[in-house]
């Protein structure tokens, strides 16, 4: 196991040590990759070398000086790559680390009785698909022949699933970053049960990402949306968009999408956040051309908007939703 996958087990919607968190991180390797909100991977082949000991130790002094430091407790999963360790740590706890055996056999069989979802990026309309066929384990999915899988979701993306069922792990850690990031909190001072307010919560969220993006003129491949509950638990969703955008009304779109497809039934919300992640600059990124005059006309007031809260404030133009 070289690879480390750190959940740190932050208070609700407290971010302020979660840079330290990742410093600490980097005291044993500088190859350390953010996975906001309290999250990172880390690669730890030089350090196993270095310190002479395995990551599954490592990760236990990782845990003692993230405690003692910051008084924060952290899961970990550990294993040959970043998305075997992904997987591992869904299995963690808190004191005990969840590893993948290094070798082909032992990452078979710690895979083959695994629901579909535990694999990331694979969400809940796959996982649906493929039950529907009675593939709903990694292991029944790894020995499904390959055109039936890429019959049911595609080509690519049956073949990708295949390899990650498999246990072939393609990924690498990428480092610093953390930097490419941006994220809105909308916390309600009282446990909030009412889906129109989380909706408003959520417009006004998108809304500031989106003004804060075409400010600094750069685009957002990524959102992730977080729900804190009363409970202190958390969920937090992520969807690749369509294409690099900064445009408010895609970010909304792809918010309510997130929020609606948890479907929550009076769920006791705490506060709501989403992080605009994979920010590239606006003139590098693509923008599908559309003969579509609405698209054109929104796109052409979000410039006049900008300019007025730029001049007046960013309270000067906003949704007429929010401006009770």
């Amino acid at each position: 196991m070289t690879i480390l996958c750190v959940r740190f087990q932050l208070p609700p919607m407290d971010e302020a040590a979660f840079p330290g968190l990742l410093g600490l991180l980097e005291e044993f390797t500088p190859v350390v990759e953010a996975l906001p909100p309290d999250g990172a991977l880390a690669d730890l082949r030089g350090a196993e070398r270095y310190f002479g000991r395995s990551a599954v130790e490592l990760a236990s002094v990782i845990r003692v000086r993230a405690l003692a430091r910051y008084g924060v407790d952290c899961v970990i999963g550990a294993g040959p790559g970043p998305m075997l360790a992904r997987v591992a740590l869904r299995e963690a706890r808190p004191g005990v680390t969840c590893a993948v055996p290094g070798d082909p056999d032992g990452i078979a069989e710690f895979l083959a009785g695994r629901p579909v979802s535990a694999l990331p990026g694979v969400g809940a309309a796959t996982a649906r698909t493929l039950g529907e066929y009675g593939l709903d384990t990694l292991g029944r999915v790894a020995a499904a022949p390959l055109p039936t899988l890429q019959r049911l979701i595609g080509a690519k993306a049956g073949r990708e699933l295949r390899e990650k069922a498999c246990g072939v792990d393609r990924g690498r850690v990428v480092p610093n970053a953390a930097s490419r990031s941006l994220v809105a909190e909308q916390a309600f001072g009282l446990d909030e049960l009412d889906p129109g307010r989380h909706r408003r919560a959520l417009l006004s969220a998108a809304e500031e990402i989106g003004a804060r993006l075409r400010a600094v003129e750069q685009v957002c491949r990524t959102l992730t949306l977080t729900v804190r509950y009363a409970d202190r638990s958390s969920t937090t969703r992520s969807r690749t968009l369509k294409e690099p955008t900064a445009h408010s009304a895609a970010l909304t779109r792809a918010a309510y999408g997130m929020y609606e497809a948890l479907g929550l039934q009076r769920a006791r919300v705490r506060a709501l956040a989403l992080r605009a992640e994979g920010l590239i600059p606006a003139d590098r990124a693509a923008h599908q051309l559309t003969f579509d005059p609405v698209d054109e006309k929104v796109r052409r007031i979000e410039e006049v908007a900008d300019r007025a809260r730029a001049k007046f404030g960013p309270r000067a133009v906003m949704p007429g939703s929010l401006a009770a």
